[in-house]
């Protein structure tokens, strides 16, 4: 469930994007959580959602992160993380997984992001820092292999730069790839005529219009 905000918080914590998220994922769908904030979507999806959830490392099926005695140490997703199964939960190699990916069978996948431009490039993998760890996994696959791309992000670095940009200056994961951008301010559609603004939370369009230095489409324009 969404855990409760404090009164007058308006910006949204990562567990509420990513409540945010599940909302809007279809029943039914098989999807893909990237490592990180994303995988936070499979513990906010209700039981009845009927999401099948892929692991890059091999499982369909899985549930929300596993907690105390239900934590098994060969039962994780690949970010790592202790998962539990659902019923008809199937397991398989690797190169099966990728397959799935590259071949056009996720509906969604859900992935963190450096930086997103207005024509739906992703840059996820390496900042260029010479003291950065570059770490692509599968997210090259993904972006491509998905028939939708959600990004979950914060909307600002934290020294106050803009992570929905004209165009990347990180490098690309790929190339018009994104659909749809969730973040602690707002819910972005990438669309062909421009960035559509989907909710706010706080600030006005016009807002987000100046701090991102970007054109901006309310919805129902």
């Amino acid at each position: 469930m969404t855990p409760d905000r404090p009164a007058g918080q308006t910006a949204l914590g990562k567990h509420d994007i990513a409540a945010r998220i599940a909302r809007d994922i279809p029943h039914g769908a098989f999807v893909n959580l990237g490592i990180g904030q994303p995988t936070l979507v499979a513990d906010h999806l209700p039981a009845d959602a009927g999401v099948v959830l892929h692991t890059e490392n091999g499982m369909l099926n899985m549930g929300p992160a596993a907690q105390g005695d239900a934590i098994d140490p060969d039962l994780t997703n690949a970010g790592k993380i202790p998962v539990t199964e659902l019923p008809g939960a199937a397991y398989f190699h690797h190169a099966d997984s990728f397959a799935m990916m590259r071949g056009g069978h996720l509906d969604i996948c859900v992935l963190g992001a450096f930086q997103v431009s207005a024509s739906g490039d992703l840059a996820n993998w390496h900042t260029g820092a010479p003291d950065a760890i570059p770490a692509v996994g599968g997210a090259m696959d993904l972006a491509i292999g998905a028939k939708k791309v959600f990004v979950m992000m914060t909307l600002f670095t934290k020294t106050g730069a803009p992570k929905l940009v004209s165009e990347c200056t990180y490098p690309l994961t790929g190339l018009a790839c994104v659909d749809r951008v969730y973040t602690d301010l707002a819910v972005f559609d990438i669309t062909p005529r421009g960035v559509v603004v989907r909710e706010t939370f706080g600030p006005t369009v016009d807002d987000l219009a100046g701090r991102l230095d970007l054109p901006l489409i309310p919805a129902g324009d």
